[in-house]
């Protein structure tokens, strides 16, 4: 991605998504600014332009793409139509009817599986994901994401997983300071 196309894109996000208040993540922490990625997208054009710059960040050998619910779903979907790579849909917790699964979408033992997610803070909902597909024989070592708003340092090292974000919140701020 050139440094213009990344630029153009931090600005159309920011300026879609940055609400300003008080919010409480899903990580407990209260924060100033939540970026509202379902605004961008619910955005068809948006959300292509993301999806876009994801396709250049799949790590080689990518089989499967899980796209993290909620948000990670439509952009895993979007991904997986510019790819050609099947894809899983990860919830929360297992569905307590029908086949009670956790993912839904092709078999993912033994494939390794690139996990999609929209904004990751402390990584919380991707490291729960992790923790229940490596045992049933997924290999995941990488998430693409949207958005990487967690503080310094990779906060999903401890369970050796490399993210790979398209914006940073560094990216977000300085769009949003040359928007004044």
């Amino acid at each position: 991605m050139n440094d213009e196309t990344l630029t153009q894109l931090a600005a159309d996000i920011d300026a879609t998504c940055r609400l300003r208040g008080e919010f409480v993540l899903r990580s407990g922490q209260v924060s100033d600014t939540y970026f509202d990625k379902y605004l961008f997208e619910a955005q068809p054009a948006l959300l292509e332009r993301v999806a876009q710059q994801m396709v250049d960040l799949l790590p080689e050998g990518t089989e499967l793409l899980g796209g993290l619910e909620m948000g990670g779903i439509p952009i895993a979907t979007m991904v997986s139509a510019k790819t050609g790579i099947p894809v899983i849909f990860i919830r929360k917790k297992a569905k307590e009817y029908g086949t009670a699964k956790l993912a839904e979408g092709p078999a993912f033992d033994g494939k390794r599986v690139t996990l999609i997610e929209d904004v990751i803070t402390s990584g919380g909902a991707v490291r729960d994901a992790v923790n229940v597909l490596r045992p049933a024989g997924a290999i995941i070592d990488t998430v693409v994401c949207a958005i990487d708003r967690s503080p310094e340092g990779n906060p999903l090292d401890d369970v050796a997983l490399e993210i790979r974000p398209v914006l940073t919140r560094a990216d977000l701020d300085a769009a949003a300071g040359a928007r004044g």
